[in-house]
């Protein structure tokens, strides 16, 4: 990325881990909900759905559920290589993550594109998910390097309309 743009933006976070670990925590349901969210599925091209300990694959679709909130995001894996990227739609867009071992640290590097241009757009997905991907990148961070959760999993903040705008840690 070379300058910033409404259609898009990337965040990175260097984390102790090894690649493996890592794309296990973002490739698998139960790794994905061990740090990110409340619930996932994933169904494979053929209908069939994968064991929580598999591996996503191109054509896969999921379903996620989320902490503090009753929506659900539903999409498409479009990309994957079984180590260190993984690509799907998300919110009328794209993300990409993609690990990268350097020294003893793996950088990860998320973007988000596609993101269409319109304002609700540019408030929603571009402000809304570079703040939440920004947290939820630490949030990785802290479980892997310190085993901690940042985020709200006791406390029920769905009656507070405002709340994924206000508090950090939903």
């Amino acid at each position: 990325m070379d300058k910033l743009q409404w259609n898009s933006f990337e965040k990175k976070i260097y984390v102790h881990s090894t690649l493996t670990k890592l794309y296990h925590l973002w490739a698998t349901e139960e790794g994905i909900t061990s740090w990110f969210l409340s619930g996932a599925k994933y169904v494979s091209s053929d209908g069939k759905q994968r064991n929580s300990s598999s591996f996503i694959e191109k054509g896969d679709s999921y379903v996620w559920n989320w902490h503090n909130w009753d929506g659900k995001a539903e999409g498409k894996i479009t990309q994957t290589n079984g180590k260190d990227f993984i690509e799907f739609s998300f919110e009328e867009s794209m993300v990409s993550v993609h690990l990268e071992e350097m020294n003893d640290v793996v950088i990860v590097s998320l973007k988000q594109f596609n993101i269409p241009e319109d304002d609700d757009s540019k408030l929603k997905i571009h402000f809304g998910c570079s703040n939440g991907w920004t947290f939820w990148l630490t949030n990785l961070k802290a479980f892997v390097e310190h085993g901690i959760l940042l985020n709200e999993t006791e406390i029920n903040l769905k009656n507070n309309h405002l709340a994924g705008w206000v508090f950090v840690n939903m």
